[in-house]
């Protein structure tokens, strides 16, 4: 059988993300058809999570399957020199698909071509975040009813945030025009900048933030200064709070407008913006739960159709 691993977004075709949306609303109609009863799904987090982690359990259990796993390596058996590569055979032996966190670039690609069973990427250091991309595109086409001719604003650490190079990559179906605001030590990475052009996607660079920049956005998209990502903790210090989001900031927004953020926060966005109507992180994080139950039945060959008849 081919493997269905899900290691990058940049895989999916335009269809595949509307397809995998479609699929994501099914569930949030219904999560809890236990389409993977007799399967086990193990979540192996090489690096700490809250969210990622709990909704992929969650959807597991919803949908009928058995989770195994750590949340630490230092009570496996890579505390005493496992390799990745034997931990990922190993494990395959138990379960049907594998979640993995990673804090090495590239680990989960290496993962999926050493075993025979699905791989998902649930967070490869600061590269690629496919699964938090899914949640991410669900949440803008939930709130804004397309995914096309989007205006985003990315805000803070686009340097290290796997997210937004996860959806920068997968919105190039769309046309979008990114807007990259960032201080000078955190902005979008070269490489990405290239794959705009390459993929004819707009972007604007900012090192302002204020009322005035963001008020053409469609998507406000917060980040957070990623201290364990850093070497110097003083150049931490100095970028830490650049960038916070206040709700006085939003009165020009668009009304439209949605504050997403993949969290945890720290002070990025000030509470007061929790009462604003534009506020969408929470309900953002909740959407997790629907997109990656789809994710979970499409790495395992469970289709649309499949989902639409089980009752």
């Amino acid at each position: 059988m081919k493997n269905r691993s899900l290691v990058t977004i940049a895989e999916h075709s335009k269809e595949k993300i509307l397809y995998m949306i479609e699929l994501a609303k099914q569930f949030e109609e219904n999560p809890n058809k236990r389409l993977l009863e007799g399967k086990v799904v193990a979540t192996l987090f090489f690096e700490p999570s809250t969210r990622t982690r709990l909704s992929f359990e969650t959807a597991a259990n919803r949908l009928g399957a058995r989770v195994i796993g750590f949340t630490d390596p230092k009570v496996t058996s890579s505390s005493k020199g496992e390799t990745l590569k034997d931990t990922i055979k190993m494990v395959s032996n138990y379960a049907d698909i594998i979640v993995m966190r990673h804090y090495l670039e590239g680990a989960a690609r290496y993962a999926s071509e050493v075993t025979n069973i699905p791989i998902v990427n649930a967070g490869d250091g600061a590269n690629q975040h496919p699964s938090q991309t899914m949640l991410d595109l669900y949440s803008i086409h939930k709130t804004q009813g397309t995914l096309e001719n989007l205006n985003i604003y990315l805000v803070g650490d686009l340097k290290y945030g796997r997210t937004v190079h996860s959806l920068l990559m997968a919105m190039r179906h769309f046309n979008p025009t990114f807007h990259f605001i960032a201080p000078q030590e955190l902005r979008m990475p070269d490489e990405y900048k290239i794959y705009c052009k390459n993929h004819q996607i707009k972007y604007e660079e900012h090192t302002d933030f204020n009322e005035d920049i963001i008020a053409n956005a469609d998507i406000l998209y917060m980040t957070r200064v990623q201290r364990e990502r850093f070497t110097d903790l003083d150049e931490y210090e100095r970028v830490k709070n650049v960038y916070i989001l206040r709700k006085d900031m939003l009165r020009k927004a668009k009304q439209t407008m949605r504050i997403l953020h993949p969290l945890p926060r720290v002070n990025e966005i000030a509470y007061d913006v929790d009462e604003s109507p534009m506020a969408y992180y929470f309900q953002q994080a909740q959407n997790g739960l629907y997109a990656r139950e789809a994710i979970l039945c499409d790495v395992l060959g469970i289709t649309l159709d499949d989902v639409k008849a089980f009752k």
